[in-house]
C-alpha cells in the first residue's frame, strides 16, 4: 500500500506515527515536530505526526481537551508546512470530516468509535488513507467485518484502510496485548500498526483521568515489531510528567531516537526472514 508516498506493509520498513496526544500550544506542537522531523532524516523513515485537536472522550468533564477545531487545525497545518511531516489526527463526528479532510494526510477513527458505521464510511469517502483503532472492547476476528464496513464505503477496492492495536480490556483499569492479535489482524489485509504507548495505558486509573505504566512501551514496541508489524504508533511529549493528556503513558521525546533506532533494527531482521518463517514465529509468539 502506498502511504504519503512510501510502500508500507509486512514486508516494508517500518513506519512510525509520533506526535503529543492532544494540542496544548502552537509552540509545543512546532518544537515536537521539529523534532520528530530530526528523527525521520536521521533514520531514514517515514514519520507521521500526530496530535489532536479535541479529545472528546476525556475520562472527566473538566479535562483538558484541546484548543477545538479551527485552532488546533490551523497548528497543525503549520506544524506540517514548516516540518514537511505527513499529518494524522483524529475525527470524531460525520460533520467534522470535510474540514479536517483538508489539512490531514490521513484520518483516524478512535477506538471508542470504531464501530460507528456514518463514521467510518465518511472518512473512507475521502479517499484519504485512514486509521481505525481497534477497539479496547474487540476481539482481533471482530476487525474483519469492521474492515468489511470501511471497504463497502470505498470508492475502490484498494481504498487505503489502516487498521492499530491499542490492547484490550482485561478487567478494570487494566488492557493486555495478545501479540497473536498481530497476525489475526493482517488477514484482513489491511497494514497492522501497534500502538506502544496506549497499549500501555490504564483507562480511569486515576479516579478522574487514566493512568499508564510507560516503563512497559519498549518491552511492547519490541514484541510487537517481532512478532511483524507494518508501523508503530506511540504518543511522545517533551516532559510526560507535565503533559495535558496521557502523560503516564507517553513516551519522552528526548528518548524516541534511541528506542526507535532499536526498534529499527530489530524491525530489519524479522523483515530479512522468509515470509513463511516470519508468518509463523509471529502465531507461534
Amino acid at each position: 500500500m502506498r502511504l504519503c508516498g512510501h510502500d508500507v506493509g509486512i514486508d516494508r520498513p517500518l513506519f512510525l506515527i509520533a506526535g503529543p496526544c492532544v494540542i496544548e500550544s502552537e509552540d509545543m506542537a512546532l518544537r515536537t515536530g521539529e523534532a520528530l522531523a530530526g528523527i525521520a532524516r536521521k533514520r531514514d523513515v517515514l514519520l507521521i505526526y500526530k496530535s489532536s485537536f479535541d479529545k472528546a472522550n476525556r475520562t472527566a468533564h473538566d479535562s483538558y481537551r484541546g484548543p477545538g477545531m479551527a485552532e488546533g487545525l490551523r497548528i497543525l497545518d503549520k506544524v506540517r508546512a514548516e516540518t514537511g511531516l505527513p499529518l494524522l489526527t483524529d475525527v470524531h463526528e460525520t460533520a467534522q470530516v470535510a474540514e479536517v479532510a483538508d489539512i490531514a494526510d490521513i484520518l483516524q477513527i478512535p477506538a471508542f468509535l470504531s464501530r460507528q458505521s456514518d463514521l467510518i464510511a465518511a472518512a473512507v469517502e475521502t479517499g484519504l488513507p485512514v486509521n481505525i483503532k481497534k477497539a479496547q472492547f474487540m476481539a482481533p476476528a471482530d476487525t474483519l467485518p469492521m474492515i468489511a464496513k470501511a471497504r463497502a464505503a470505498a470508492a475502490t477496492d484498494h481504498a487505503p484502510i489502516l487498521l492499530t492495536e491499542r490492547g484490550t480490556a482485561f478487567g478494570y483499569h487494566n488492557l493486555v496485548v495478545d501479540m497473536r492479535s498481530l497476525a489475526n489482524m493482517r488477514e484482513t489485509g489491511c497494514p497492522v500498526i501497534f500502538d506502544a504507548t496506549h497499549s500501555a495505558q490504564r483507562p480511569g486509573g486515576q479516579g478522574a483521568k487514566s493512568g499508564g505504566d510507560r516503563s512497559a512501551v519498549p518491552v511492547l514496541a519490541r514484541a510487537a515489531v517481532a512478532a511483524g508489524i507494518s508501523g508503530l504508533f506511540m504518543e511522545t511529549h517533551p516532559d510526560p510528567d507535565t503533559a495535558l493528556s496521557d502523560g503516564p503513558n507517553s513516551w519522552p521525546l528526548d528518548r524516541l531516537d534511541d528506542l526507535l533506532a532499536r526498534l529499527i533494527d530489530l524491525d530489519a531482521m524479522v523483515k530479512s526472514l522468509p515470509f513463511e518463517e516470519r508468518q509463523d514465529a509471529s502465531i507461534r509468539s
